[in-house]
């Protein structure tokens, strides 16, 4: 046989493999995020690490392909952390985690999911600051992450979330002022009520936007 029909042969070899590979990396964060997390009530019983992909474990959606676009793990009783990890769901749409106690910080390797449509973090025991990267989330609608123990300011990045519809840091420790360029100027005062430090609208040119941090 001739060197290019090996090669040949050898990609495609890799091309059927790639599915497996991917579904394998999302079962290997996936249970990585397992054993982050404390789980008193077996939520996550059915996580076995051993099966070909995840997408027969429960509170895991996946598509036709096998990639897992769903994460449903809100109001599950479960503490710990989030990891970078987390970061490697390429194909996530949702993550639901609210009404847990998860604390540390939003990893900022979440602003990797370009197909994440809704992030829902709200009711947890978060801290620090909201990642800067989220600004990558192009597709991104709903973003709540209100009653947590989050701090700093708003990142300016977001105004550039076009597709964002709903937004909630209420209930937080923000400081600094409130965006109004893009999404933000439809955002209604509730989403950012109960911060203590947190000034109102931006006011352009005559105060910096993190004013009060």
């Amino acid at each position: 046989m001739a060197p290019l029909s090996l090669f040949s042969l050898f990609l495609s070899f890799l091309l059927l493999l790639s599915p497996a590979f991917s579904t394998n990396s999302e079962g290997n964060a996936l249970y990585a995020l397992r054993r982050r997390l404390s789980d008193p009530t077996n939520v996550l019983q059915s996580w076995d690490p051993t099966l070909v992909n995840p997408c027969t474990w429960f509170h895991v959606t996946c598509d036709s392909n096998n990639h897992v676009i769903r994460l449903d793990l809100g109001n599950s009783n479960i503490s710990g952390t989030l990891g970078p990890e987390i970061g490697q769901l390429q194909h996530l749409q949702y993550l639901e985690l609210y009404k847990n106690d998860i604390r540390g910080k939003i990893p900022k390797e979440l602003g990797n999911l370009k197909d994440l449509v809704g992030m829902d973090l709200y009711g947890n025991r978060f801290e620090g600051e909201i990642p800067k990267s989220f600004a990558k989330l192009k597709s991104l609608r709903f973003l709540r992450l209100n009653n947590n123990n989050l701090t700093g300011s708003i990142p300016r990045e977001l105004t550039s979330l076009s597709n964002l519809k709903v937004f909630d840091v209420s209930n937080n420790d923000l400081c600094g002022t409130i965006p109004v360029d893009g999404p933000f100027a439809m955002f209604s005062v509730p989403s950012f009520e109960n911060n203590k430090r947190l000034n109102g609208p931006e006011l352009k040119g005559l105060v910096p936007y993190d004013f009060g941090c």
